[in-house]
C-alpha cells in the first residue's frame, strides 16, 4: 500500500519505518528538515513541508494514497488543521493522532473515526492493523492467529447462529458480536459507538451492520473477508 505519514516525531518515525519494513510505500512529511534527513534514506520518500499550508499539498499525492496517518504530536492545532486540509482535498482514509480529550471530540466532529493514542498503542500494533486491511480491527496473538472484527456477511443477516454453519465453514470461532449505538459527545453531536452484546447464544439473530469478533488463522480470516474466489485470485497474483 501507499501510505502518507504526517509528522516524523518518535511515533511517526517508528510507524514509517515499521510500515516500510513490512513492504509498504511510505511517504513521510515533516516541517523540520532534520527529521526528514533522518528517514529520507530509509523510507520511499521524505518531504519537508508545513502541512498547515494548503498550497504546499500540490506536491503531495493524496489521491494516490491508500491511507494517511496524521501523527503530529508537537502541536494540537497543527494536527487539527492538517487533518482538515487532507479531508478537504481528498477522500482518502485518515488515521489521526489525538493529543487530548478535546482533540478527540474535534476529530469526531470532523467525521474522523480512526483515532489513535500513541501512548496507548505501539507503532508495531498499528502497522499490523493497517497491513491486515480486510478487517476492521484486530489483535494479533502471534504470527498465525488473530482475534479480528469483521463485518457480518450479507447471507448471515436475519438468521440465528443456530441456523448458520457458515462460520464453521470458514473455520473461525465467534467470540462476540459488536453493535453500533448512538451517543452524544461533549458538544452535543451524535456519534456512533461500538458495544458488545456479550456472549452470543444459539438464538442470537445476526442484524444488519453487525460486527463479528472472531478468532482464527490469519489465512482463514482473510478468506472470510474476501470470499474464497477473490482470496484465490489475490494470492495467485501475489505469487
Amino acid at each position: 500500500m501507499k501510505i502518507i505519514v504526517f509528522g516524523l516525531g518518535n511515533f511517526g518515525m517508528s510507524l514509517s519505518l515499521s510500515l516500510t519494513e513490512t513492504g509498504n510505500e511510505v511517504i513521510g512529511i515533516d516541517k523540520q528538515m532534520d527529521k526528514v534527513n533522518l528517514v529520507k534514506d530509509k523510507i520511499s520518500h521524505a518531504i519537508c513541508m508545513d502541512s498547515t499550508n494548503e498550497l504546499a499539498y500540490e506536491a503531495v499525492p493524496l489521491k494516490d494514497a491508500d491511507k494517511v496517518v496524521v501523527a503530529i504530536g508537537e502541536s494540537e492545532g497543527a494536527a487539527i488543521i492538517t487533518t482538515a486540509i487532507i479531508k478537504k482535498l481528498s477522500n482518502v482514509k485518515i488515521i489521526s493522532r489525538a493529543l487530548s480529550p478535546i482533540h478527540d471530540t474535534v476529530l469526531e466532529a470532523m467525521g474522523i473515526h480512526s483515532i489513535i493514542h500513541p501512548e496507548q498503542e505501539s507503532a508495531d500494533r498499528l502497522t499490523k492493523q493497517i497491513n491486515f486491511k480486510s478487517t476492521l480491527e484486530n489483535y494479533q496473538l502471534d504470527d498465525n492467529y488473530t482475534i479480528s472484527e469483521v463485518k457480518a456477511r450479507k447471507e448471515f443477516i436475519g438468521k440465528t447462529l443456530e441456523e448458520l454453519d457458515s462460520i464453521d465453514k470458514y473455520r473461525l470461532t465467534l467470540v462476540t458480536i459488536i453493535r453500533k449505538k448512538e451517543k452524544r459527545n461533549l458538544i452535543g453531536k451524535k456519534n456512533t459507538i461500538k458495544e458488545s452484546i456479550g456472549r452470543p447464544s444459539p438464538e442470537t439473530v445476526i442484524e444488519e451492520c453487525d460486527i463479528l469478533v472472531v478468532y482464527g488463522n490469519n489465512k482463514d480470516i482473510e478468506k472470510y473477508c474476501l470470499g474464497q474466489e477473490e482470496y484465490d485470485i489475490t494470492n495467485k497474483n501475489s505469487n
